[in-house]
């Protein structure tokens, strides 16, 4: 199907409008009903809301006559400090959108539903943070309503350029009450360590290099993206922001960027001992990350065969996390194993389905909002 041959009344757009990316899904409905694109733009919305603007128009070029559609929000973007307050931010961040858009979104607010523009001032503390939330119950409906895994417990690990979430779910809901960033920190289930964005002396104190132990120098000298380059798992197309030193992103600089963490230049080791110095940050955040996994999946008593379904642009790193649980932990992708493909996608399947795994939550709002409206 060609983009400007779309009906655009047939179609819900699902947004997921964060603090640095704005994530996009569009679900055809009726026949041949499915998602039929998914999109990330980069989006420093700290800046202003122009930024967002921007990327809005971007979206508007992508997909045609988008004031006909169906629009269905989740954000985080109301956290960045260009607002004076979470609530602030979920208002203003709703205005945008429907003034931009000349149609009138629908809020997910978790556990109270969904609401409009008008409702999101009261509603604001349903609504702020809760595009995990949106991820997780679609997760746990479709497992639940599945015969082919025979169980219908599991963990989302959704690993995305800044964060990560570890939400446990059974018998289609999800387990945990924390709701709120605040409460999900308490508990494990919010790490905030990504893929991309989080600044290297997060992930430790101490580092190995050539044989020895370091300690690192807490400075924004690098950042996570520069560890994931090297080791080449981190796509370009995910690697969308500057570099800790605005230099460029090619092997050269990203090795200089992890010699300042430890006091010293690019050219005092081999390209070799710096993958290996690049191997020892990865295994860093590995053992933090399957720390929380564990401590969450003891918290809500999962059980060993448990299904932990992995999303975000950090999902290569997950079959690690749950190496230690044993043969008996089943690995599920959500964006190949809970997505419905629409009958006339506008890019290839295997594509489809890698960026839905990517902007999960815009995929998951846009599939709710189908389902509880259509």
């Amino acid at each position: 199907m060609a983009r400007d041959t779309l009906d655009a009344r047939t179609l819900v757009v699902g947004w997921d409008i964060g603090g640095a990316h704005v994530k996009a899904c569009l679900l055809q409905t009726g026949a041949g009903a499915g998602v039929i694109d998914v999109a990330q733009w980069a989006c420093p919305l700290w800046q202003g809301l122009d930024q967002l603007v921007q990327v809005l128009a971007s979206a508007q070029a992508r997909w045609p006559g988008l004031a006909q559609a169906q629009h269905a929000v989740t954000m985080t973007g109301e956290m960045v400090d260009l607002f004076a307050n979470r609530e602030d931010g979920v208002a203003q961040i709703a205005a945008t959108l429907a003034r931009t858009l000349g149609a009138e979104p629908r809020l997910y607010a978790g556990d109270a539903g969904w609401c409009g523009v008008a409702q999101a001032g009261r509603e604001w503390a349903h609504i702020a943070s809760a595009n995990w939330l949106a991820t997780a119950n679609h997760a746990a409906r479709e497992l639940s309503a599945s015969t082919e895994h025979g169980v219908s417990e599991g963990l989302l690990v959704d690993i995305g350029s800044t964060t990560t979430d570890l939400i446990a779910f059974g018998r289609g809901r999800v387990l945990t009450r924390a709701r709120s960033d605040a409460e999900r920190l308490a508990t494990g289930e919010l790490v905030y360590q990504g893929v991309v964005r989080t600044p290297l002396c997060a992930l430790s104190h101490r580092i190995d290099h050539q044989g020895r132990s370091l300690n690192v120098m807490n400075e924004f000298f690098a950042t996570v993206a520069d560890v994931y380059r090297l080791t080449g798992e981190l796509r370009e197309a995910h690697d969308l922001y500057p570099s800790a030193d605005n230099a460029a992103k090619d092997a050269h600089a990203t090795r200089q960027r992890l010699a300042r963490m430890i006091g010293l230049d690019a050219r005092d080791a081999s390209e070799a001992d710096w993958l290996a110095c690049a191997q020892a940050w990865r295994q860093a955040q590995v053992d933090e990350l399957r720390g929380q996994l564990q401590r969450v999946m003891s918290l809500h008593a999962l059980p060993a065969d448990a299904v932990i379904v992995s999303a975000g642009c950090g999902d290569f790193l997950v079959p690690d996390l749950i190496q230690p649980n044993g043969p008996r932990a089943r690995l599920l992708s959500y964006g190949r194993d809970f997505i419905e493909l629409g009958a006339n996608p506008l890019c290839e399947p295997d594509t489809l389905s890698a960026w839905a795994q990517v902007c999960a939550p815009s995929v998951a709002v846009a599939t709710l909002f189908a389902r509880d409206h259509l």
